[in-house]
C-alpha cells in the first residue's frame, strides 16, 4: 500500500491509499483519480514528507488548538448527520454494497456502515472510493 497527498487544479489536497505506485499510474491513466472534494479529474501527486515505517501501529494521528477546531468539529458532525439522514444504512455489508455499487452491479446510491481493516484494505486495493464517517461526540 502506498499513501499520496494529492492535489486538483481547483487547489483542493487530501491523502489517497492505492495498493502500489503502479496502481496510481494506471488509475490516473484511467482517469478514475478525482478530488475528493470537487471531483476534479485534473489530480496531481503534491509534494510531501516520506512516510516510513512504524512498529507502533496501534497510534493514531491527532491534532490540537487548531483555531478553527471547533468550525471543523461542526462541520464533521453536520457531514455525519447528513450521510445518516439521507443514506441507506448496509450495516457490516459495507464492504460487499460499495464494491457492487462501483463495480456498476448494484444502483448508484449513497450507502453507510461499518466495515473490517481487512475489508478497508480490500476496497482500497479495488479502488472503491469511500470515507470514514465520524464520530465526533459533543465533548470532543
Amino acid at each position: 500500500m502506498i499513501q499520496y497527498l494529492l492535489q486538483c487544479s481547483n487547489g483542493h489536497r487530501y491523502e489517497a491509499w492505492f495498493k502500489s505506485a503502479a496502481a496510481y499510474d494506471e488509475q490516473q491513466a484511467r482517469g478514475i483519480v478525482t478530488c475528493a472534494q470537487c471531483g476534479d479529474a485534473h489530480v496531481e501527486k503534491a509534494p510531501m514528507a516520506p512516510n516510513v515505517a512504524r512498529t507502533d501501529s496501534d497510534r493514531v494521528p491527532l491534532s490540537a488548538n487548531h483555531p478553527e477546531a471547533a468550525k471543523i468539529r461542526a462541520m464533521l458532525r453536520q457531514y455525519r448527520q447528513k450521510v445518516m439522514s439521507e443514506a441507506e444504512n448496509v450495516g457490516d455489508r459495507f464492504a460487499e454494497e460499495a464494491r457492487k455499487i462501483h463495480f456498476e452491479e448494484a444502483e448508484a446510491r449513497g450507502i453507510y456502515g461499518e466495515a473490517t481493516k481487512d475489508e478497508v484494505l480490500g476496497l482500497i486495493e479495488d479502488g472503491v472510493e469511500f470515507l470514514p464517517l465520524p464520530d465526533i461526540g459533543e465533548d470532543n
